[in-house]
């Protein structure tokens, strides 16, 4: 087991000091369904919202807006505003942005060499009975 993954396996807390765990904090919005699309959209440089917005495809403008504000405050992407008219608004990585890279391509990686068998699984379990008990609550009969 990869060491790093030790402290957050031996954590025993409170669920309300479970905010103060570094790894829940960071993985609450790396987990987020929008945030590795938006870092990975940023990767070639600068891109205007209504970019950003064309490049992940289906993210509305209050969710994208929303995502953009979080990543921003925690340092990830930087907003910058030009003093034309209309104003026009630009988004990039920081720094800190950038250095999250590696570990979003390992991951991305992973995903593309496991895709196949997550599929395989998925489909799987849902010819299980477990599945189809799954299949049922969604349906709710």
């Amino acid at each position: 087991m990869p060491e790093a993954l030790v402290p957050f396996l031996q954590f025993e807390g409170a669920p309300e000091d479970a905010a103060a765990c570094p790894v829940r904090d960071v993985l609450d919005r790396v987990g987020q369904k929008w945030t590795l699309l938006l870092l990975i959209a940023l990767i070639p440089g600068p891109r205007r919202f209504s970019a950003l917005q064309r490049q992940v495809g289906d993210i509305s403008k209050r969710m994208l807006t929303q995502s953009l504000r979080q990543l921003e405050r925690d340092g990830l992407v930087a907003r910058e505003v030009f003093a034309t008219k209309p104003p026009s608004v630009e988004y990039r990585l920081t720094e800190l942005g950038r250095s999250a890279l590696d570990p979003i391509a390992a991951l991305t990686d992973w995903a593309d060499r496991n895709h196949d068998r997550i599929r395989a699984a998925r489909s799987a379990y849902d010819a299980s009975e477990d599945g189809a008990a799954l299949s049922l609550a969604r349906t709710g009969c």
